[in-house]
């Protein structure tokens, strides 16, 4: 496999929507995406509250769609997904993501089975590594990815079951249904499984990852945000997924998603078979450090200790239905109110991407 390309630039609140446009002329965008055919803008809302460096930011998504524009692209779609803890339409709302669609008259679609769109059952074309296996009864996809272009758009943080979570987390809410916590036990071979399934049904993916407010800590919600003033962008959802993590300190190939799929021929996770144009990262190290929360340890007991095999029982029927409620009750009330309100009001006051955040 030949080199593939990551685009790094080291950006500011002043030029971070020329810089953004930028990287799509540099990336050569048009022969990464097929012109002729519709763009979704896969954004990622990792928890419906504001939390800086959770989720997709204002000036990531209005500048991907200028720079979508600026390259010819005019058939612009966003899909949401939904999870069974987070609420995508407040989310949209409370991170500001939704007065961007309506400024550029982008449509919104929700992938919710049975209401905006139609769910088909998809058999892929490659050897999957377990997805056939979770979902014996057919994998199920949005019938609206058919055959379009996909820009993702991650953020740079730490997950407490991925070690980190980028551009190929970002398809796991996009391409499953609500029941995708099924697949929590092996979720580094099914998010290689879903990179394989997007080569087939996707005319061109590309990402563009905010790195200007990091995630350290017990992601994707519970975390310590930490200025880093970055933007990533590259078609090889693999590769940029490595250098992210190489810049908040860990070893892409000790990460099992990263390792699998360049292993697998996907991309390439190996530092040395990736070009990095622009920022030289070779001095940074954030030394980021993912920990634990209430919600990781039970689910590492749950998912990965001794009660795996009592998953079916805990997940796929009714009972599923308490560990929701628990965890939006320690994520939304006691530890939002406990910490991630004073972070996040702390960031607005001192960050200049926080006082960024604020005109939008």
């Amino acid at each position: 496999m030949q080199k593939s390309k990551v685009f790094v630039v080291k950006t500011s609140v002043e030029s971070v929507l020329r810089d953004i446009v930028h990287v799509f002329e540099m990336a050569e965008v048009r022969k990464v995406l097929d012109l002729s055919r519709p763009v979704i803008l896969k954004d990622n809302i990792s928890w419906h509250l504001p939390m800086p460096s959770s989720n997709t930011t204002p000036w990531q998504l209005e500048a991907t769609i200028l720079g979508l524009k600026q390259q010819g692209f005019e058939q612009i779609v966003a899909v949401e997904n939904k999870t069974v803890v987070t609420k995508p339409q407040k989310g949209a709302k409370l991170n500001k993501l939704l007065s961007v669609y309506e400024k550029y008259s982008v449509p919104i679609l929700y992938n919710f089975e049975h209401e905006h769109m139609r769910w088909i059952n998809y058999e892929p074309k490659v050897k999957l590594n377990v997805l056939d296996k979770i979902f014996p009864e057919g994998i199920r996809i949005p019938e609206f990815f058919m055959g379009k272009n996909i820009v993702h758009l991650p953020t740079m943080k730490c997950h407490i079951y991925t070690t980190t979570t980028g551009a190929m987390k970002n398809a796991f809410g996009g391409l499953l249904n609500t029941k995708r916590h099924y697949a929590h036990s092996w979720i580094h071979e099914t998010l290689v499984d879903l990179l394989k399934i997007q080569k087939e049904i996707h005319s061109g993916i590309f990402a563009v990852m905010d790195g200007t407010t990091a995630g350290n800590g017990p992601g994707p919600r519970t975390l310590k945000p930490v200025r880093t003033d970055l933007i990533l962008a590259s078609a090889d959802q693999v590769a940029i997924d490595a250098v992210a993590a190489k810049i908040m300190g860990f070893d892409p190939l000790e990460i099992g998603y990263i390792r699998l799929a360049d292993e697998q021929g996907l991309g390439n996770g190996k530092l040395e078979n990736i070009e990095i144009v622009g920022y030289d990262i070779s001095h940074l190290d954030y030394h980021f450090d993912v920990g634990d929360n209430l919600a990781s340890k039970v689910g590492d007991f749950l998912w990965y200790g001794p009660f795996k095999r009592f998953q079916k029982l805990f997940f796929r029927t009714p009972l599923v239905y308490l560990f929701v409620l628990a965890s939006e009750f320690y994520h939304d009330v006691f530890w939002w109110g406990l910490k991630g309100r004073r972070i996040f009001r702390n960031w607005r006051k001192t960050s200049p991407w926080g006082q960024l955040w604020e005109k939008y």
